[in-house]
């Protein structure tokens, strides 16, 4: 039996993907386009990445193409998490148990920590509470590294958006309520 993996095959895509995600999400790109296909002018108003700060949970070789491609952003802070805590040359790299203290400083939550007993529902009840109000989460991760109906909660609230490269379930069906939810 030979057991192989993908590594270095997804980082560049899944880290443009990233990238993509938080920048359409903070510049409300999406209802642009929706109003476009109104034919109907949208002149609002949406932050830049610039001085933000942003938390990558998941830190492999996917995390750090990410930061990569944050880089050039002119960003206050880039925190990094993986599970087990070590020194890079761009800083620390903090372990799973420290979220709790790093959530609530993060404007972006970038997800791309594989799917696992440990990550399994990772992004729970608590873990989107303790995310700062308005905060954003970005999944590239897996559908089921975030509690589906925890997030549609902070969603219908409209305390934190999202920008989900994958769900659970996933293909999402219709009449889910990940298709409507705001800031989704």
């Amino acid at each position: 039996m030979r057991l192989c993996n993908a590594r270095g095959v997804h980082e560049a895509s899944t880290a443009e993907l990233a990238l993509a995600l938080t920048l359409a999400s903070l510049r409300g790109i999406p209802g642009f386009v929706r109003a476009q296909q109104q034919e109907r002018w949208q002149g609002d108003f949406h932050p830049a990445l610039a001085d933000r700060s942003v938390l990558i949970v998941g830190y492999g070789a996917i995390g750090s193409a990410i930061e990569d491609r944050l880089t050039p952003f002119e960003l206050t802070r880039v925190a990094r998490v993986a599970r087990s805590a070590r020194t890079t040359a761009r800083g620390p790299v903090h372990q799973l148990a420290e979220l709790p203290a790093l959530l609530p400083e993060a404007d972006v939550v970038i997800l791309s920590t594989p799917l696992n007993e440990t990550t399994r529902h990772l992004v729970d009840a608590e873990f989107l509470a303790r995310m700062k109000d308005g905060a954003l989460l970005v999944n590239v991760a897996r559908g089921p590294v975030v509690d589906t109906k925890a997030l549609l909660a902070e969603l219908e609230s409209g305390r934190i958006t999202a920008a989900l490269d994958v769900t659970d379930p996933e293909p999402l069906p219709q009449g889910h309520p990940l298709w409507h939810a705001p800031g989704c």
